[in-house]
């Protein structure tokens, strides 16, 4: 928070000497096409909130709004884009809550996470969720720590990928539970579904937003959930911290970001704007569509939680020795 305020404070000395060379007004903004770039391919979850913000904000503005693609490297490539784009707040993020995870599962990255980015806004929240085939004949967590403490060697774990919040919450679960799991990672959380639905798996590791579609199926049981309160889709299952684990608070989340140095009056600009946005009900039918919850906050209040975040899930993922090469 301290290089976040300290980047605060020169980013408004930044806009005072662009004014004087300019004669332009912060007033002015927006003038031009704003992009958001996404780290990630069309069609997912981060795409299309990332799409609705724009034409949220092409509406209110007049001006044209787009959506620029950029995956590769779990993020890293785009999210670098923006890092090493101009300060002017015409070129925004899209991210992830694997911005956080980032810092501790690679060696180096091209920028620092809380240096290089200042948070606008925590668009929707997300939560994993612990799900086990019918064919365990379980119905609690209690019953399939069990179980599979009964029949070591026997039984796996799937996540939507590896160094994923999935990866890194079946490994915490392991080490605090002594279970012996294998971990098998798939290429999304589809293929994830398919299999747990197949009953190829003793449990699935899945986020909301993946589940939403299945449930009506009677083919599974979900035995806990990632977070600090209970999810909206199973409100009767309770929490990994409610069964006495630790490290499971933090949240998924899908946030919009500017690269720090943008003058202070631009960011709340944005800030004030995007929240508008979320607060729509058209915007909230989309983000609970994905099985999300709908946020909206403030600058201050995603900054405090892109901070905390950093600091669990770095202290999480060197408790479970996860990286990436």
């Amino acid at each position: 928070m301290i290089l976040r305020s300290l980047n605060r404070f020169f980013a408004g000395l930044m806009a005072v000497t662009l004014l004087g060379l300019s004669g332009q007004t912060l007033a002015e903004y927006p003038e031009r096409t704003i992009r958001i770039v996404v780290p990630y391919p069309a069609g997912g979850a981060t795409d299309t909130l990332a799409r609705q913000i724009a034409q949220g904000l092409s509406d209110a503005w007049g001006e044209s709004v787009i959506v620029d693609n950029r995956p590769g490297a779990s993020g890293i490539t785009g999210a670098n884009i923006v890092a090493r784009g101009r300060k002017d707040g015409y070129t925004l993020l899209m991210g992830i809550t694997a911005m956080t995870q980032l810092p501790a599962l690679y060696a180096t990255l091209p920028f620092d996470v809380d240096d290089d980015f200042e948070p606008l806004n925590e668009v929707a929240r997300s939560q994993n969720l612990l799900v086990v085939p019918k064919s365990m004949n379980v119905t609690t967590f209690e019953e399939f720590v069990a179980r599979v403490k009964a029949e070591p060697g026997q039984h796996s774990y799937g996540s939507y990928g590896n160094g994923t919040s999935a990866h890194i919450h079946g490994e915490l679960l392991k080490q605090q539970t002594g279970l012996d799991l294998v971990h098998v990672p798939y290429r999304g959380s589809a293929p994830l579904m398919t299999d747990v639905l197949g009953e190829r798996l003793s449990l699935g590791i899945v986020d909301a937003g993946s589940i939403r579609p299945h449930m009506d199926s009677d083919r599974f049981n979900v035995i806990a959930v990632s977070g600090v309160e209970r999810s909206d889709l199973v409100p009767e299952v309770p929490t990994l911290k409610e069964l006495g684990l630790t490290g499971f608070e933090p949240y998924g989340w899908f946030g919009m970001f500017a690269p720090s140095g943008v003058p202070d009056d631009i960011l709340d600009t944005l800030s004030a704007e995007i929240a508008r946005i979320i607060a729509t009900e058209e915007m909230a039918d989309v983000i609970r569509g994905f099985g999300l919850r709908p946020v909206g906050s403030d600058r201050d209040g995603f900054a405090d939680t892109v901070d905390s975040d950093l600091k669990v899930w770095t202290s999480v993922i060197r408790q479970t020795g996860i990286k990436i090469e």
